[in-house]
């Protein structure tokens, strides 16, 4: 059986794959690409594009904000520092594990969950601001079922910013170098990417949304979209992450940040 396929795929298998797949990789994830997030920092994409910069979710001081898909809590630590009551929520227990270690050496306390993000575990009108640098949301099988649940978690006139690996990119290779360059699959095939283990069991999925089904999506959740940006790459940046790269981050579109806000009636 090949290793690597595209097919449908359940919710549940989804999110156990994904599970043990982060729960495995977290350690090396963390060595590879800590310093560049910083312990606390906020950084929305490969492109290096800072919330400290960007200020895409305005003054934080005194609001209450979740962080979806949080890692080792680099995003929420940065938000404590901005005067935010922060919580975050992950799927993977070894990702939360190193929150905590960043914890203990800078000596501050960012709360966390282990959760699903299809199925928040707090209560409705907890939040001012929900956000999410990569989290959960391409790796998702139901990116509606989150977006329901992030409207249900925001007070009314809250916000959601998220940022997720640009829809274009789904119809080119993998690959920092020329070959990711040109196009080797329909954009509008929406097959889950699924790696397979030794006994053909799912490892890991990744899910894809067109640009219309996002916004569709968030449409039909409840929230109404507010702005879209797609940070281009920086002159000064010559740091490849996987298949994002300065080669490919000058001629294509790497990101696709979505702000989005909860109707105030």
């Amino acid at each position: 059986m090949d290793r690597v396929g595209r097919r449908p795929i359940s919710r549940s298998q989804t999110s156990r794959a994904n599970r043990a797949w982060w729960d495995g990789a977290a350690d090396e994830y963390q060595a590879e690409h800590g310093g560049f997030l910083r312990d606390d920092g906020f950084v929305w994409c490969p492109e290096g594009l800072d919330e400290a910069d960007a200020g895409l979710l305005g003054d934080v001081a005194g609001r209450r904000v979740l962080e979806i898909g949080c890692g080792a809590g680099q995003c929420g630590r940065w938000l404590l520092t901005r005067g935010a009551t922060v919580a975050g929520v992950d799927l993977s227990h070894r990702q939360l594990r190193h929150s905590q270690r960043i914890d203990t050496h800078a000596g501050v306390s960012l709360p966390v969950v282990q959760a699903d993000a299809e199925t928040l575990p707090f209560a409705d009108r907890s939040f001012d601001l929900v956000c999410s640098a990569y989290g959960a949301l391409p790796f998702v099988a139901d990116a509606g079922a989150v977006l329901s649940e992030v409207r249900r978690v925001l007070r009314p006139g809250g916000r959601f910013v998220f940022s997720v690996s640009h829809p274009v990119r789904w119809a080119f290779p993998d690959d920092p170098g020329p070959r990711g360059l040109t196009a080797d699959r329909p954009y509008f095939d929406r097959s889950p990417y699924v790696e397979f283990d030794e006994d053909g069991e799912p490892s890991y999925v990744e899910h894809h949304r067109t640009m219309g089904d996002w916004v569709g999506l968030i449409s039909s959740s409840g929230l109404v979209l507010t702005g879209l940006t797609e940070p281009e790459w920086p002159l000064d940046h010559d740091r490849a992450w996987g298949g994002w790269s300065p080669l490919r981050g000058r001629l294509l579109p790497g990101t696709a940040i979505f702000q989005c806000a909860r109707p105030a009636s």
